[in-house]
């Protein structure tokens, strides 16, 4: 990626994490890069009409033109206007958190989010990428749709570290339970991520795409009606991947 996209994309996270009006200088400590280079892009922004100046020597903040393409973006977005109302009324049957993220390779990234009510619940920021792909039900499902060459080729060279007592470190357990998660059509993480969360995740196809629809909870929520969550989940998902595809 060119140092000037990373930039522009560095300042607007930087905005989104500092909640206030930055001056230039602040913005080239907090980035770490020379004030020319955070000047070249600041300028950039403001004759765009991305970020305004308060007043002189005040700092800088976003206007609300992201938002108004945000607005555009997602009333737009061919896929969250398929899955958007399957996967509200699955969190809204379940009252848990509900995702939908997109895989490519051995990559995945979250396009949408439901959460639930609870105090206690799971949260994702939407763009993050997946946490593990040993040891989450996302990543186990991102591993579960690799050709069997790729997946021998992950494993063999995968460092499968413990992140709590019950992640599966052993290549021979892992494949044996994505080949289980294949054969049922869902994948489970049972506290092998975070210690006392559940989640299980299930794939579709759209347009020969692969997209994956996730489940989270405390354990102490999910796992008593984990049969039924997974039934309810892949049949969300059944319904998805039967939708025609786009033109």
């Amino acid at each position: 990626m060119s140092k000037i996209v990373e930039r522009t994309l560095d300042l607007l996270e930087l905005f989104g994490r500092e909640k206030s009006p930055l001056t230039l200088s602040d913005i080239a400590r907090l980035l770490n890069i020379p004030v020319s280079s955070c000047h070249d892009v600041l300028q950039a922004m403001l004759s765009r009409g991305y970020l305004y100046e308060l007043a002189p020597r005040a700092g800088y903040y976003p206007t609300l033109r992201l938002q108004t393409l945000g607005k555009v973006f997602a009333d737009h977005d061919p896929v969250l206007a398929r899955a958007g109302l399957l996967l509200r009324s699955l969190r809204d049957a379940l009252d848990e958190t509900v995702m939908l993220a997109r895989v490519s390779g051995l990559r995945a990234y979250y396009l949408l989010a439901f959460e639930a009510t609870s105090p206690l619940r799971f949260m994702v920021g939407i763009g993050d990428p997946v946490r593990s792909l040993y040891a989450t039900s996302l990543g186990k499902a991102t591993l579960g749709a690799l050709s069997p060459a790729m997946l021998d080729d992950y494993l063999k060279d995968a460092k499968l570290s413990a992140l709590t007592a019950r992640t599966l470190t052993s290549r021979q357990a892992l494949r044996a339970d994505i080949e289980l998660g294949r054969a049922r059509g869902w994948y489970l993480n049972n506290g092998e991520s975070i210690e006392g969360v559940t989640t299980i995740s299930a794939p579709f196809r759209w347009n020969d795409a692969v997209y994956v629809v996730t489940v989270a909870a405390p354990a102490a929520r999910l796992d008593q009606r984990l049969e039924k969550v997974a039934g309810m989940l892949t049949n969300i998902c059944q319904m998805l991947e039967m939708q025609p595809k786009s033109p």
